[in-house]
């Protein structure tokens, strides 16, 4: 099969030889993947900042269809249509059953990649895998995306607002104008935000921010930004930030912009940075957030709201690649060129 495979920094390629994945555990499924993407994240190691093993496979995000199952997994059977969160949750541990499926303490952490493939197998199938109604012939090309995006940055948008304790009538500072960030947006008008500033520099995303629910922009960064939210809150600051980002400039701006008593939600993958929790401690500001419980939220909330049409996330794909094209996805998003890279590997 082909499969997306790390070169080194700057470079991906596709390998054409990689042998079809074989379901080896009675907890496991093989899965034809029908579209993956990249993600932000991904463009830590492919722009050199974070390593990567040469020659290691690439991706975290798919959906696709049941090929072969385990002999242990009932929820999905062979022909299904399934989301491929880039999590792994037993559903039975303190973590899963807490609701942290994110932070399962028996998730298999090696099988967090490969999904810019052809197939991809999938360990603890039997709960972390999400099983959408019907077919995927049933549905439109954008409902196909927007399912997508619930294998992590929609979820992970849905986290940071509900790690932030975001509830109706907030105001909500969204630090970060990638997928995340304005699938953040889309969380924050979920839980009942009725204000959301959007911090973005760039016209086509700041269009998207508005279309998702923001209802103010932020061009500014660092100390102008703080005091551009703290005018427009009228000196208070915002009810709950969402922190999409993962630098130091942005957790800090975060911080500075929340009122006495507000909480940052904090998604964006950590990146050097120093935090100075003496902000957080003399405006009794909390920090909350990490790695989003995907299957949680899905299954609970957001797989209904992209069926009856509440939410349309999958709009933060801007550009289309077939798997061969692996190098351009990737291109297009560190030049700032897609919002998101979409990659269809086979036909629905």
């Amino acid at each position: 099969m082909k499969a997306g495979v790390f070169v080194e920094p700057g470079r991906v390629e596709v390998n054409n030889e990689v042998p079809i994945p074989k379901v080896e555990g009675e907890n496991e499924v093989l899965i034809r993947v029908l579209r993956a993407c990249v993600c932000g994240s991904d463009l830590w190691w492919f722009r050199g900042i974070n390593p990567r093993l040469h020659g290691s496979f690439t991706g975290h995000e798919a959906i696709g269809v049941v090929e072969e199952v385990g002999s242990a997994v009932t929820t999905v059977k062979k022909g299904d249509f399934v989301i491929a969160p880039f999590t792994h949750g037993c559903g039975w541990c303190a973590a899963c059953q807490a609701g942290f499926d994110g932070n399962c303490l028996n998730a298999p952490q090696e099988m967090n990649a490969g999904y810019q493939a052809e197939y991809v197998r999938f360990k603890n199938a039997g709960w972390a895998l999400i099983k959408v109604p019907g077919e995927a012939s049933d549905y439109t090309d954008a409902d196909l995306n927007s399912f997508l995006t619930l294998a992590d940055v929609m979820a992970t948008g849905y986290h940071a607002a509900a790690s932030a304790e975001v509830k109706e009538g907030d105001t909500v500072v969204v630090m970060g104008d990638g997928a995340v960030g304005l699938c953040g947006v889309i969380a924050a008008r979920m839980r009942g935000a009725k204000r959301i500033i959007a911090m973005s520099r760039h016209v086509d995303r700041q269009e998207l921010a508005l279309e998702f629910g923001a209802t103010d922009i932020v061009a500014e960064r660092g100390d102008e930004a703080v005091a551009k939210v703290m005018a427009m809150t009228h000196g208070s600051g915002a009810d709950a930030a969402l922190e999409c980002v993962g630098t130091q400039l942005s957790l800090d701006t975060a911080a500075k912009v929340c009122r006495p008593g507000a909480i940052v939600g904090r998604v964006g993958v950590p990146h050097g940075e120093d935090v100075d929790t003496s902000i957080l401690f003399w405006k009794n500001v909390g920090l909350r957030g990490g790695v989003a419980p995907v299957t949680t939220y899905v299954r609970n909330i957001l797989l209904p709201a992209v069926l009856n049409g509440t939410i349309h996330p999958g709009k933060v794909f801007t550009k289309r690649f077939t798997l061969v094209q692996i190098q351009e996805a990737y291109d297009a998003m560190d030049r700032r060129e897609a919002i998101k890279s979409l990659l269809v590997i086979h036909d629905a």
